[in-house]
């Protein structure tokens, strides 16, 4: 095995850091006199003295992380953040059983967005900051694993993106350290657009605060019950709509077109294929609302996009149940939470790439079959794709097919029904929020599921936030030998 004095010197150091994030909800809850501020007070002293003392057994000189250490100090950090967020969930006067606290951490740190938390809008303001930060942190989390270790574990196709990050010429930074502060820098300025552009709109600066954080991580938690039906407000909505792509797109991109270099935003295969099908999408369901005549059409528009966008984008916010609206409409967005944003994004799901990949691959198949003595080439933008690649992305997506299957089997074994298991496996490891049927759709929250069944869901959101194989590939035998 590599250095694994790194990787307890890595998890104990993010742990101090959670620790001392766990001071800021404490501001909130002084400033509102709520009087929960000893919750975070005390998880901050025992996270930071568990990884403090991590820190301190696991000095090293040598802290090159190899290849398989990379792997196991992913999973670890990402575990060990989210079971160390559930104490505030835990010690608060909310009073949280520790699975439901652990739950609702992983939920927002890996910014799945399921809830079991109900009342919220009498929730002090301290846990719902803390909410709040957690899928803030997680997103721009997930962006660095994206963008910086993916690649190189050749995690599900993502290799074909190894060449932008290794490749000087076409770099718009020379270091992976300052890309990621590039990126952090577009992601908080972002936020705070977001944010101003809410409180225009009508939302107070705490409600615009919260939301902007999770707007950006295409997160999904929202300060009240009813998410964004609480507004219901068409400018708040297509606020949303506008920040939660924006946070689905390649955040390097962004980097790219300010400073001129390298590709644009709109330049990417990815980004184009996103948006347009979105508004494909919005138009069609919009149409069919109208021709039914629940609503006009430009009202339709309003909730389609919203929705919609919400789902793809893995977001997981409601502005509405939308099962209301019929068989078709439910199965289309049972369709809908299968899908994912753009890869170097903070939203799940399966991203566009892939789905490009898999369809130049059917394309190819289908030439091949008619000109079988002609090469073909599959190109990706202006990158050729290999074999090797291809093979990956198949992978993952079968990978990804059946771990949906399997969890979906362990939650019905906990007795709930089809429905709910199939929609709630798809939404765990996409990443996506909301579920389908009366109990764990748009209109309900995942709070009467056994502890078991919740505990099987947030470890699936962990299994899908790191891409699956990050995880899977250290329950192999081979990766613990010498």
């Amino acid at each position: 095995m590599d250095n694994t004095k790194v990787v307890g010197l890595v998890v104990g150091a993010l742990l101090v850091a959670l620790s001392v994030l766990m001071l800021v909800p404490i501001l909130a809850e002084l400033v509102a006199n709520s009087g929960d501020w000893q919750a975070f007070l005390g998880s901050a002293v025992i996270t930071g003295f568990v990884g403090g003392a991590l820190m301190l057994a696991n000095q090293t000189e040598d802290r090159d992380l190899g290849h398989r250490a990379t792997f196991l100090v992913t999973v670890l950090s990402w575990l060990s953040v989210g079971a160390f967020s559930a104490l505030p969930f835990a010690l608060s006067r909310v009073g949280m059983s520790y699975p439901d606290a652990f739950f609702e951490a992983m939920s927002g740190f890996t910014t799945t967005g399921a809830t079991v938390m109900v009342g919220l809008d009498m929730t002090p303001p301290g846990l719902l900051l803390w909410r709040s930060l957690l899928q803030w942190v997680g997103g721009i989390g997930i962006i660095v694993t994206a963008v910086a270790i993916l690649p190189f574990l050749r995690v599900g196709g993502m290799q074909l993106f190894r060449t932008e990050s290794s490749d000087r010429s076409d770099k718009v930074l020379p270091r992976p350290g300052q890309i990621a502060v590039a990126i952090g820098e577009v992601y908080l300025l972002l936020t705070l657009l977001c944010a101003l552009a809410y409180m225009a709109a009508g939302m107070s600066a705490f409600e615009a605060l919260n939301h902007a954080m999770t707007t950006l991580s295409t997160g999904g938690y929202s300060t009240h019950d009813a998410s964004f039906g609480y507004f219901d407000n068409a400018a708040i909505e297509w606020i949303a709509v506008v920040f939660m792509i924006s946070g689905a797109v390649p955040l390097v991109l962004y980097v790219h077109t300010a400073r001129g270099t390298g590709e644009t935003l709109w330049g990417d295969p990815q980004v184009r294929v996103f948006v347009g099908f979105l508004v494909i999408v919005w138009i069609m369901l919009a149409l069919w609302l109208a021709m039914r005549g629940d609503y006009s059409f430009f009202t339709a528009l309003r909730y389609t996009a919203f929705n919609v966008t919400s789902i793809v984008t893995t977001t997981g916010y409601a502005s509405m149940d939308y099962e209301v609206w019929g068989g078709f409409a439910s199965a289309v967005f049972l369709f809908l939470m299968f899908l994912g944003g753009c890869t170097g994004s903070t939203s799940g799901g399966i991203k566009m790439f892939r789905l490009q990949v898999l369809a130049m691959l059917l394309r190819t198949q289908v030439r091949q079959t008619l000109y079988p003595h002609v090469a073909q080439t599959l190109r990706y933008g202006n990158r050729t794709v290999s074999r090797d690649i291809v093979f990956s992305v198949a992978l993952f997506v079968f990978v990804y097919l059946a771990s949906m299957v399997a969890v979906t089997l362990v939650l019905a074994a906990f007795g709930l029904d089809l429905v709910a298991a199939l929609s709630s496996a798809v939404t765990a490891i996409g990443n996506v929020g909301p579920g389908l049927g009366p109990i764990v759709g748009p209109a309900g929250n995942f709070s009467t599921l056994p502890d078991g069944a919740k505990i099987v869901m947030a470890l699936a959101m962990l299994l899908g936030r790191l891409e699956l194989l990050t995880v899977l590939v250290m329950f192999s035998k081979d990766y613990w030998l010498e």
